[in-house]
């Protein structure tokens, strides 16, 4: 039965499993209630793995579709910039590090302004400033949403944990390869070159604490 699993996912359940990209927090909000699959006993909520890879791939057949100028990638917190920032350049499209500029999607006499047709939030509590201009322009938004993280104006939620850094480079080594297939880029994933460690934030222990 496992094996059956397996075989119908992205990636091994293990790979899932080591990156801890189904622990999520120990606080759940109201829109997040439905992909929990368990509590464990110190309190963290559990994200369903099927249902994580199910949406992954969803995700990056909806980008897929649009052309990889008008797709926008945010990240703000310090293991997803890094990630983040790869699997924009991986697929073309725009990247905006920490905080989006207010009016450059809904303001057009701004020399920065810019219409992009979907955006992808790597957490919406730290870029609230980004689900707030994409909702005003009826943009699509995506985003990779933890137990804690409100599902207010989100289009469409990837629900996983959004902070650790495996988590977060496997996430966007996937989605990088999922959108690719989807453009007929490439057909295997075999033929994807890049690797998950080059996904992975590597940062040093004083920089860490900072952020901290």
């Amino acid at each position: 039965m496992v094996e059956e699993v397996q075989q119908q996912l992205l990636i091994e359940q293990n790979n899932y499993l080591e990156a801890g990209i189904h622990i999520a927090t120990k606080t759940r909000s109201p829109g997040m209630k439905r992909f929990v699959y368990k509590v464990r006993d110190d309190g963290l909520y559990l994200l369903d793995i099927k249902t994580i890879d199910s949406r992954i791939k969803i995700a990056a057949e909806m980008m897929g579709r649009i052309s990889p100028k008008d797709v926008i990638v945010t990240a703000s917190r310090i293991y997803a910039i890094v990630p983040a920032q790869k699997f924009a350049e991986a697929i073309g499209a725009k990247f905006i590090k920490g905080r989006v500029t207010p009016g450059i999607f809904t303001n057009p006499n701004r020399q920065d302004f810019i219409e992009p047709k979907l955006i992808l939030i790597s957490d919406s509590r730290n870029e609230k400033q980004a689900v707030n201009e994409a909702s005003k322009v009826n943009m699509p938004i995506i985003a990779l949403s933890d137990t804690d993280n409100s599902t207010k104006f989100i289009d469409f939620v990837v629900p996983a944990n959004n902070r650790g850094r495996k988590s977060l480079a496997l996430i966007y080594y996937l989605l990088a390869r999922e959108v690719l297939k989807a453009r007929g880029v490439i057909k295997t994933d075999q033929e994807f070159t890049e690797t998950m460690d080059g996904f992975e934030a590597k940062l040093e222990t004083k920089t860490i604490k900072q952020e901290a």
